[in-house]
């Protein structure tokens, strides 16, 4: 069996500019009888994945530091606030709430807590603070309003977070639909199982559990997928691996295969 060489073929100069003179006779470069080679097909195919593999190497690994930072600002926006949204196990089906009391507080220390907040990571020196009472009975629209309540003064948030960002939170218009001149006397809202004092005005368990996934599932795939590549590409004991078990499906011996393997495993059969 004669030995297998794995030396790649590259374009080169030298390589493109061989005379095709019989051997004994010269020319010069700019001799008429001098005719440089062309690249063979093989070799520009080589070349071409050579670049391709350059530059997709590069992509994938900006990727891939990409999906570890995106999973690093998710964390505090969007996983940590699902998870504490599951955990508080709000009813499925909304019920009666009524304001009770509804506040427009200034200075950090009357804004100790806020029913909206136009950003979750800033502290606001004014806000809206609304409390409701609560009946748990199911919301029907139109329906009279209750006579008795399960709950009252509680805290009223416009999500599991009591905060969010523009132009899907605008805490102004909040309080005008909820505590306003023309906000209705009663409206669904929904409250929790775990934490009695938390009654929130939207919530949504698909929408959590979903936003939950996504960012949990998007940034890992594409971090081991790009490092999956990347490893395959440029790890020699990957290569070898996987090259080695290739090649010894096409040997029917057991004898043969284990001969491979030896001169894979040799250093003087590598090229560089």
């Amino acid at each position: 069996m004669s030995t297998m060489s794995r030396s790649r073929a590259s374009l080169s100069p030298a390589a493109s500019e061989r005379s095709t003179l019989p051997m004994g006779e010269s020319a010069g470069p700019g001799s008429p009888a001098f005719k440089p080679l062309e690249p063979t097909r093989e070799q520009l195919l080589n070349h071409f994945f050579e670049r391709f593999k350059f530059y997709t190497s590069l992509c994938l690994g900006t990727s891939a530091i990409l999906a570890v930072f995106a999973f690093l600002f998710l964390i505090p926006f969007v996983v940590e606030p699902a998870i504490q949204t599951i955990l508080a196990e709000f009813v499925p089906e909304a019920g009666i709430c009524s304001v009770s009391e509804h506040v427009h507080a200034e200075t950090l220390t009357n804004c100790t807590w806020a029913s909206c907040r136009e950003g979750c990571t800033t502290a606001h020196t004014k806000c809206h603070k609304i409390r409701v009472n609560l009946s748990r009975k199911p919301f029907v629209e139109g329906g009279p309003i209750p006579t008795e309540w399960d709950e009252t003064d509680l805290r009223f948030l416009i999500n599991p977070e009591g905060c969010g960002y523009p132009p899907r939170v605008n805490c102004s218009v909040f309080a005008n639909d909820y505590a306003g001149p023309k906000a209705p006397k009663i409206f669904p809202c929904y409250y929790s199982l775990t934490r009695p004092d938390l009654v929130v005005a939207r919530y949504s368990w698909e929408s959590t559990v979903r936003g939950l996934i996504l960012a949990l599932v998007l940034p890992a795939a594409v971090f081991v997928f790009s490092l999956s590549v990347l490893a395959y590409w440029h790890c020699r004991c990957c290569d070898r691996a996987c090259n080695r078990r290739v090649h010894a499906e096409s040997f029917t011996s057991k004898e043969d295969s284990k001969l491979l393997c030896e001169l894979d495993e040799d250093p003087s059969d590598d090229v560089f």
